[in-house]
């Protein structure tokens, strides 16, 4: 396999590893929006956490794009 190649499948991974987090993000938005329905006292508890999460996830993804671009 060639260098270039093998750039282009580091690459693909990588997008691929964005995709994912995006998918993550959206499946824990809406299952705290399920808990926040299903116990509207905990709102503010719910939501607090799921704002923490969702900063994780993102890091991840922000992790995987700058490593697109150092490919």
């Amino acid at each position: 396999m060639e260098a270039e190649a093998a750039k282009y499948i580091a690459k693909g991974m990588a997008t691929l590893s964005m995709f994912g987090s995006a998918i993550g993000e959206g499946y824990l938005v809406g299952k705290a929006l399920e808990a926040m329905g299903r116990n509207p006292e905990a709102a503010g508890d719910i939501f607090t956490k799921m704002i923490v999460g969702v900063a994780l996830v993102e890091s991840a993804a922000i992790y995987a794009l700058v490593a697109f671009f150092l490919i």
